[in-house]
């Protein structure tokens, strides 16, 4: 069990998870439609299932690319932790775990489970045609908040799709930055990415870009809901961290990556949706 979650990361659930929970919380508090402690529980399921599919899933993509790297050979499988075949297994069987959630929601979650799954497994193999695989595993993780919505509201609704723009942007704008130090690895190899192909400096400029667009849809989205002053700190908080993560990291020292990657990006999640919690259950929001 410990080498399967090291496998998917586990511990990287903290990235989505949040924002399936806003989008979940926002369908039940502030629109109205009452929590259920068997929904919520589904929604856990889906999000988990999915996202141990896709990370174990890129895992077994990559296994060749990964034993080729020194960063990466330790990674389970190069490093014959876990053999390929049962990788591929614990894919399918957390495939079927999600579809089969996504059907005891509603119809809707049902008929979009395909779409998410070829998103979220997808993702693995676009580094080998297009730098713009970060915006791909931005939008893997960006189904979170509109999923967690449509779980109990059963449609689509403006300001999840909001919520999922600034994380699409968030997630990209981070993964730039993880990917900074495979930037000579994916080059000499015929690998795509965003620093293989304008390299470090310019990279981070577009790092910063993306992370301009994401406060600004977090922006954006409390004028649009009318939030208050719960919501206002936990965006100041989330936008103060994005800016922390780039004093980390510059083109000429990337030994501070984990921290801007994985630390400070998980505690922004955590604590953003920490504040809209008390946004919408503390500070008197009637339903819209």
């Amino acid at each position: 069990m410990k080498t399967y979650l090291s496998l998917v990361k586990f511990s990287h659930t903290v990235f989505a998870l949040p924002f399936a929970l806003i989008g979940f919380f926002l369908a039940v508090q502030r629109d109205g439609y009452g929590f259920e402690w068997t929904m919520f529980g589904l929604v856990l399921v889906c999000m988990i299932t999915a996202r141990n599919a896709a990370m174990a899933f890129n895992r077994w993509a990559d296994r060749a690319i990964d034993a080729g790297n020194p960063r990466t050979a330790i990674r389970e499988i190069p490093a014959g932790l876990l053999r390929a075949e049962r990788v591929l297994g614990f894919v399918l069987l957390n495939c079927g775990l999600f579809v089969a959630a996504a059907g005891m929601i509603n119809p809707l979650c049902l008929a979009l489970s395909p779409v998410a799954l070829a998103v979220v497994l997808g993702y693995s193999y676009t580094k080998r045609f297009t730098p713009l695989c970060h915006l791909i595993l931005g939008l893997g993780l960006a189904i979170a908040p509109t999923a967690g919505y449509l779980a109990v509201a059963g449609h689509f609704a403006v300001l999840p799709l909001i919520f999922s723009a600034a994380v699409l942007t968030w997630v990209s704008g981070f993964d730039i930055i993880y990917a900074l130090q495979d930037e000579q690895f994916d080059r000499q190899n015929g690998l795509r990415s965003i620093p293989a192909w304008l390299g470090k400096k310019r990279a981070l400029s577009v790092s910063s870009g993306l992370h301009v667009l994401s406060a600004l849809c977090l922006i954006g989205a409390g004028f649009y809901a009318g939030f208050g002053g719960w919501y206002w700190a936990g965006a100041v908080v989330f936008i103060g961290l994005l800016i922390y993560q780039h004093t980390l990291v510059r083109p000429d020292d990337l030994s501070r990556v984990n921290l801007a990657f994985f630390t400070t990006n998980g505690v922004a999640s955590v604590l953003f949706f920490g504040f809209v919690l008390l946004e919408l259950f503390v500070g008197g929001m009637a339903p819209a």
